[in-house]
């Protein structure tokens, strides 16, 4: 029988055998999720072939290519309390969905729950992972896991509600680094995010990836958060910070050039984080400092 608590949202665009595949891992998973695939536009007949193929998912067409924004879409569809999300190249563990929904089943403050990833055949760990375990922030009484400002949004599970409330993903910022932007919204509305080592998805990267496309967005978004949600010197010293590869590698440019033409839109829509954020986000990026002059080189 499916956990009636949780449904997957698979976000996907002109994969089709790959995104077929997690579908057909995610059907034969003990919590037997109701699956909605978002598709982003696709031109090689995904949607198509995934009804033909699955016609107890939910698959949505959309007319063009939302990036991260999709997802949006396959949340204000589900019905349940949580939802979780997957790419067409990842999907969560056996027991991974109920042990995420068994969390925020127990602790009503927590609004998403993001999981340990493991990478390729040989299951390495992502380094995204290692970061948030490293978390300098200090626990709330009572809340499992790492608390977090951040997470990998195909290894995530959110609580619908709040995930809602905040807007969700924006859909300017198309992919990449969409998931910082909604971790500060929610941290800002006094929601707790946490990374828990137990709750284990698996990723396989496509071959199909626009490796310099996805660093130019990263950079931009990247800034663009800052700038909507920093306070005044930590945008503009941050900014700095994150401009200066862009000068040294050509490829980088055309991401500041977007960043830069985008600032009068993120002035505009600027919202400031409370201190309290404001001082978690200093001391993970402090940490990180300390971490990268500590590391032995080319470690």
């Amino acid at each position: 029988m499916s956990d009636p608590r949780l449904t997957v949202v698979v976000l996907t665009h002109d994969r089709a055998p790959e995104v077929a595949t997690t579908v057909e891992r995610l059907r034969r998973l003990p919590e037997a999720p109701p699956i909605v695939v978002v598709d982003n536009g696709s031109a090689d007949g995904t949607a198509t072939a995934l009804r033909r193929r699955f016609p107890d998912a939910d698959v949505v067409s959309l007319g063009r290519n939302l990036g991260a924004a999709g997802r949006n879409v396959g949340v204000v569809l589900a019905t349940t309390p949580y939802v979780a999300f997957c790419d067409d190249d990842t999907w969560w563990a056996p027991g991974a969905l109920a042990r995420a929904a068994d969390l925020l089943d127990r602790h009503p403050r927590l609004a998403l729950v993001t999981g340990r990833v493991l990478v390729g055949p040989d299951e390495r760990e992502d380094p995204a992972c290692a970061g948030m375990a490293a978390s300098p922030l200090l626990a709330a009484p009572g809340l499992p896991g790492v608390p977090v400002l951040g997470f990998l949004c195909a290894a995530t599970m959110v609580r619908r509600r709040p995930f809602l409330e905040v807007g969700g993903f924006e859909p300017r910022f198309f992919l990449g680094g969409e998931e910082e932007l909604l971790a500060l919204d929610l941290a800002a509305g006094g929601w707790a995010l946490a990374y828990v080592r137990d709750v284990v998805i698996h990723h396989h990267p496509s071959r199909h990836r626009d490796t310099a496309r996805r660093r130019r967005l990263l950079l931009r978004n990247s800034i663009w958060c800052l700038w909507l949600r920093r306070p005044l010197r930590s945008a503009l010293v941050r900014s700095v910070q994150r401009a200066r590869p862009a000068l040294a590698d050509v490829a980088l440019m055309p991401g500041l050039a977007a960043a830069l033409a985008g600032l009068p839109w993120a002035l505009r829509h600027r919202r400031v984080v409370p201190p309290v954020v404001e001082v978690g986000l200093r001391l993970i990026e402090m940490s990180r400092e300390v971490s990268r002059a500590v590391r032995p080189r080319g470690v």
